[in-house]
């Protein structure tokens, strides 16, 4: 016990200088990172790509530089034998671990770029949608190959793992099969992922109904797609429905969409006269909805208790036709009430040979 003592006495300023300079070279990494992305942001600071730049890759490139800077410093230790081959087999496999991660990070400063370029906040945006799909699917998978080829590398530096990767290629026959079959409903929805991405049935931001539910889409990830409801909810389905299943998509070629007002009045309500009234309510309190291509009144049905008729407008997104629907819905109801009061359904009763 006192030998063991006499030991780590010994070995206690060795150990010490170890964890200094092993200290001193992460915390000089990370000096070296900082002043590279303040250099950046103040030689292109009024540069966006500068600013999104440093936003999506402060964390990872500081990480990255410390870690590099940390193997570098660990060839200046005192460390030997075993150990010292272990720690540099640690080190090198979080190296590829943060050179994974900033990787990752470039793909999301890329996509925000891009996103800058495709703006999908402006009218008749089908190329925008179509482009931030493909984008986003893009995205996707070159993260998962970045994730995969380092995980790949940081395992074939063990050396057991490499012996078992060895074995299992030996025995790849049963185990394809077994994995095959497991695996059959994820590589349905990847490759349904494939072809949305590129045929593209939906695209960000198009107007879908779709399990009875009307919204928008709002995420296409690799495996499933979410569908912000009119009332804010999320509506998570899985990507493989969209090729499998019908679905409504009001957006699939351009965001024009017709709205329809149904209108029950009497026989004698008078038609011109409302078609004149529509035409007033489109151009003062639907003006900021009516595309001003579309307004009609026509008469569906007639029954023996009065006309069905039908209005139709349009509008130049399923936002504003909503809206404009409501609007007309309410000032023809409030016009034929004040103007033509008789011309409102009514039920006829003719009784003969009252006594």
């Amino acid at each position: 016990m006192e030998e063991l003592y006499t030991e780590l006495l010994l070995r206690a300023p060795i150990e010490i200088e170890n964890i200094f300079i092993l200290g001193l070279s992460a915390l000089l990494g990370f000096i070296f990172s900082f002043l590279i992305l303040k250099g950046i942001k103040v030689l292109f600071k009024e540069r966006v790509a500068a600013s999104l730049f440093v936003k999506n890759l402060r964390s990872s490139v500081q990480i990255f530089f410390s870690v590099l800077a940390l193997n570098i410093g660990l060839t200046f230790t005192n460390y030997t034998g075993v150990f010292a081959i272990r720690l540099h087999k640690v080190f090198y496999i979080v190296l590829i671990i943060a050179i994974a991660n900033v990787l990752i990070c470039v793909t999301g400063f890329i996509k925000e770029i891009l996103y800058l370029k495709f703006d999908v906040n402006t009218k008749n945006n089908l190329a925008e949608r179509k482009a931030r799909t493909q984008i986003d699917f893009l995205q996707s998978i070159s993260t998962i190959i970045i994730i995969l080829v380092a995980s790949s590398i940081a395992l074939m530096t063990i050396t057991r793992v490499r012996e078992l990767g060895t074995s299992i290629l030996a025995s790849a026959g049963i185990a394809g099969i077994i994995i095959g079959l497991a695996a059959q409903k994820s590589i349905a929805n990847l490759l349904a992922g494939f072809q949305i991405a590129f045929t593209q049935p939906i695209r960000i931001d198009d107007v879908v109904i779709v399990e009875k539910e009307w919204g928008r889409i709002e995420e296409i990830t690799l495996t499933y797609v979410v569908v912000r409801i009119w009332d804010l909810r999320r509506l998570i389905i899985p990507i493989s429905d969209f090729i499998e299943k019908p679905f409504q998509n009001w957006t699939r070629v351009n965001s024009d969409i017709l709205g329809t007002v149904f209108i029950y009045c009497d026989y004698s309500v008078p038609l011109d006269l409302l078609r004149l009234e529509l035409k007033k309510i489109l151009e003062t309190d639907g003006k900021a909805y009516w595309d001003g291509k579309v307004n009609l009144i026509q008469v569906t049905e007639a029954s023996d208790r009065g006309v069905d008729l039908r209005v139709l407008i349009s509008a130049a997104d399923a936002g504003s036709a909503w809206d404009l629907r409501c609007i007309v819905r309410e000032k023809l109801i409030t016009y034929i009430n004040t103007s033509f009061p008789g011309s409102l359904p009514k039920t006829r009763v003719i009784c003969e040979n009252v006594i």
